[in-house]
């Protein structure tokens, strides 16, 4: 690796806000002075963010491409299949270059779900299409950071009324495990809270007996690896002491138990960090905003801080691979 890392930058959904935030992002000057930037795309994409946005296609001037073509753009916010496809297309393309050693960490901004669905995407999302694309079959999970506090999950993308049958002590420990070995890399000693399942954390077992049967468990295993792990807590309370600083990171047992508190602390500069995979992979945590797209609105603070924590991973990667080869 460089210097400066080799970051790959994809515009996201191009009917989404995805072009003119990358825009906005490619004319702030630090971005080219922390990494060497790699577009990858269609051209036309992001010179249309660029318009929107208003600033100069000059943005783009002197970096490398690699082009994916989407051929006729699809109509700005709105939901397109069109678009979808395009943007499977080029997360694939992209993942052949991770398979390829080319790429150090990858930015995309907002992808659309929906649109990659009716294009054809089979897994529940772009972190599990990453993982079966690059053959990983080890756990991944996406971490929340919003300001200094980091938030991962249990599970994700899946029915509420399922999340209790997945829950597992093994699946807790090793989303504790996960979080914590990548936040070591930035700060000695993490302090993990682990959320309850059920309401004032199932009060003793009066109101379910999950944290009993096995979230307490996984945290026991965590605290036996060496781990600063602790809970069960009720979410309501434990989000407002992780928000005073007492817990560097939180981990919770379905998506919206983190999401909400997460996004309410810091929507316009929350990263998401897809952890698991061969190298760092984020994004903001926003989403599309086909309510704003187009109109040239939309900020990049969350794309930013998503370039940033993607530089410090990789650099911090680098470091951590070192050291673990005696170097």
């Amino acid at each position: 690796m460089s210097a400066r890392p080799r970051l790959l930058l994809l515009a996201g959904d191009p009917t989404g806000i995805g072009p003119e935030i990358t825009a906005k992002l490619l004319a702030l000057p630090e971005t080219r002075e922390a990494a060497e930037i790699t577009l990858l795309g269609d051209h036309h994409v992001f010179r249309a963010g660029a318009k929107i946005a208003g600033t100069p296609e000059s943005v783009f001037d002197g970096l490398p491409f690699v082009e994916e073509r989407i051929g006729q753009i699809p109509a700005v916010a709105h939901l397109s299949c069109e678009a979808g496809a395009f943007t499977l297309a080029t997360l694939r393309r992209a993942c052949g270059l991770i398979r390829d050693g080319k790429v150090d960490v990858l930015l995309f901004a907002p992808l659309n779900k929906q649109a990659m669905m009716l294009a054809g995407l089979e897994q529940e999302d772009e972190m599990h299409f990453f993982a079966h694309q690059l053959g990983v079959t080890s756990l991944c999970s996406e971490i929340n950071i919003a300001a200094s506090l980091w938030t991962t999950r249990v599970t994700s993308h899946v029915p509420l009324k399922d999340v209790s049958g997945l829950l597992t002590a093994g699946g807790i420990f090793a989303a504790i495990d996960q979080v914590n070995s990548m936040l070591r890399r930035i700060k000695p000693e993490p302090r993990i809270a682990v959320a309850g399942f059920n309401p004032h954390a199932g009060e003793g077992g009066l109101l379910g007996r999950e944290e009993i049967d096995v979230i307490a468990p996984a945290i026991e295993r965590a605290q036996a690896a060496g781990i600063l792990a602790s809970g069960p807590y009720p979410p309501d309370t434990m989000f407002v002491r992780a928000r005073k600083g007492e817990f560097d990171a939180v981990v919770t047992m379905y998506h919206d138990q983190g999401q909400i508190a997460t996004k309410l602390i810091g929507f316009e500069r929350g990263v998401t960090l897809q952890s698991g995979l061969p190298i760092p992979v984020v994004t903001p945590a926003h989403g599309t905003a086909f309510d704003i797209a187009g109109k040239g609105v939309a900020v990049a603070s969350a794309i930013l801080e998503a370039f940033r924590v993607g530089v410090a991973a990789a650099r911090n990667s680098r470091v951590h691979d070192a050291r673990a080869l005696g170097n």
